[in-house]
Parts: C-alpha cells; sequence; structure tokens
C-alpha cells in the first residue's frame, strides 16, 4: 500500500510539473509571437477626450468587461499572455509596455471599437460608455 501510494505522489508531481511546463511554454509562446503591422489611429481619434471619469466606479464595470472580452487573448494582467494567445498568429498587445502608456484614450477606445484582425471588434457588443470604461481600466494594468 505504502508502494503505491508512493507511486501515486510522485505521477502526481510529475503532472504538476508537466502543467507548469505546458504553461510556462505558452506564455513564452505567445510573446515570441511577431508583431502585428503597424496599427495607427485617426488623428480624429488620437484626439478624442474620454468622456467617462476614471473612477472606482468605471474601473470596476471596465474590469468586469475586459475578464468577458478581453482577457482570454491579453492575459489577466495586460502582458498579452492569455489562454487564447497561444493560437494567434501574432502577439496580442501588452499593456504593460511603456508604448502603451504613450497611446491616448482616443486611440486606445478607437483600436477597441473598430478592432482588427485577429481583435474583432466591439463597435456593437459594448456600448460607448463601457468601451471608454474599458479603457479606464486597462490604463491601470501598466501601473
Amino acid at each position: 500500500m505504502k508502494a503505491i501510494t508512493l507511486i501515486v505522489k510522485q505521477v502526481m508531481k510529475a503532472s504538476l510539473v508537466v502543467c507548469f511546463m505546458l504553461f510556462v511554454s505558452q506564455v513564452s509562446f505567445a510573446q515570441a509571437k511577431p508583431k502585428g503591422s503597424p496599427w495607427p489611429a485617426p488623428a480624429s481619434a488620437i484626439n478624442m477626450k474620454n468622456p467617462v471619469k476614471s473612477d472606482p466606479v468605471s474601473i470596476k464595470d471596465g474590469k468586469q468587461l475586459y475578464i468577458k472580452n478581453c482577457k482570454s487573448c491579453h492575459g489577466e494582467s495586460g502582458k498579452g499572455d492569455g489562454t487564447k494567445a497561444g493560437n494567434l498568429d501574432i502577439a496580442c498587445g501588452d499593456f504593460t509596455l511603456p508604448a502603451f502608456a504613450k497611446s491616448t484614450d482616443g486611440e486606445l477606445y478607437w483600436k477597441i471599437t473598430e478592432g482588427r484582425k485577429p481583435m474583432p471588434t466591439f463597435n456593437k457588443k459594448l456600448t460607448d460608455a463601457e468601451r471608454w470604461s474599458v479603457v479606464n481600466y486597462i490604463r491601470t494594468l501598466n501601473k
């Protein structure tokens, strides 16, 4: 009986190690992919001002929407390492990079609204206020 218990424990440890290695390789693979082509927003979008105040309520709302609509590709902490990122041909946007912080709220809102393959458009899926709340939330991922 002790031998069986020992074998089961060793198999469980080995399974955990394999799962961890698969997770790490998935994250590394997602980030090692090529970046997509440049995605400049039009000047009209760059100059848009966010009408939704970045407060605890909009950030909470934005987080719920992010979890439902964005997390699977962009990941829990916005690094572009979500569970579906490995299935894409290009790397997902990493919201924690300094280059991201330079984007205006209007640029981010426009990209969420318009989308581009492989990212879907959220023009009809989320309201204007919801998209602005997502912008408010993803800004917190860079801090």
